[in-house]
């Protein structure tokens, strides 16, 4: 019975030995936006859509070089896209678009700030969203 035991003790000795795998890195805070309102109509690898309407895609687009163009659509929203300004915060914003632009295929790695949404960005508008 004891070398039954002493020789389960030998086995699990590595196995306690180990230390634990690493936590697995937290998600760009962009990301975590991009996942629950973009990906939506702009759709998980970013490259939009047709359907009842035409959905740009984010992916490789050059027209995020400049960051005031994507704070300018997402604060004001453009063509069926809302505005985002008042439902999201300056930060989460800027964490989303600089994800945007640091991913998917394209390379922009200035990152956008709040202050820059905030002094950049359509003021929120009155009445709440189009169609009100």
């Amino acid at each position: 019975m004891r070398t039954i035991l002493l020789m389960a003790a030998l086995v699990a000795t590595p196995t306690l030995a180990q230390k634990p795998a690493a936590a697995p890195p937290a998600p760009h805070p962009g990301a975590i936006v991009y996942q629950n309102i973009c990906q939506a109509c702009h759709m998980a690898n970013a490259m939009g859509g047709e359907g009842a309407g035409k959905i740009p895609a984010l992916a490789r687009n050059g027209a995020l070089e400049a960051a005031a163009y994507p704070i300018m659509v997402v604060t004001g929203g453009k063509g069926a896209m809302p505005w985002f300004r008042g439902s999201l915060t300056d930060q989460q914003i800027a964490d989303v678009i600089t994800y945007v632009r640091s991913n998917f295929g394209n390379k922009y790695k200035d990152k956008v700030t709040a202050a820059m949404v905030a002094e950049q960005g359509v003021p929120a508008p009155r009445g709440g969203f189009r169609g009100e």
